[in-house]
């Protein structure tokens, strides 16, 4: 195997912290921020991040196969998670210690849960809300059904039964 190249191209607006690895050939965003000890290997095939996305502490991506790894705007990776998807949308987060598997896709607007581990054995794609909670890595999909109401699935979540709104 030959050795990896690295190549760094960091938008003057994005911040890398010092005590970040990185490894092969990576482009980073206009305001994106990698924390420390943030790891970032592309080991075959290039990574590109895209703007205002934030990799928390301890966070790991890897890409391992030979496509590009494309990472779109404003997503969190937070502490000590793991992602090797090949595709990653726009507004996603990937919670505390979570692991995604390269044979998944991310698109738009998911959450997988703080824990939860991705990995089937046949490629996925994560369709838009959809997420991803518990041990077992269920998967519920917003709707769009309160959409009229200024809700999304956070806010639909979040929501204060009737039958206690006469308490809060």
């Amino acid at each position: 195997m030959a050795p990896i190249r690295d190549k760094f191209t960091i938008h003057s607006r994005a911040v890398v912290c010092q005590d970040v690895e990185l490894k092969g050939d990576i482009t980073i965003g206009s305001g994106t921020i990698v924390h420390p000890k943030a790891t970032i290997f592309a080991i075959a095939g290039p990574i590109v991040i895209g703007s205002g996305c934030i990799i928390e502490e301890s966070a790991i991506i890897v890409n391992r196969r030979k496509e590009v790894m494309r990472i779109g705007d404003d997503n969190l990776f937070e502490i000590g998670c793991r992602v090797e998807s090949p595709t990653i949308g726009n507004f996603n987060t990937v919670a505390t210690r979570a692991r995604v598997h390269h044979t998944v896709r991310l698109s738009s607007y998911c959450v997988v849960g703080a824990g939860c581990l991705l990995v089937p054995a046949e490629d996925e794609v994560l369709d838009e809300y959809t997420v991803v909670y518990g041990p077992t890595a269920e998967r519920r999909t917003w709707s769009g059904a309160r959409e009229g109401a200024g809700g999304g699935p956070a806010q639909e979540a979040c929501r204060v039964p009737p039958r206690h709104a006469a308490q809060v």
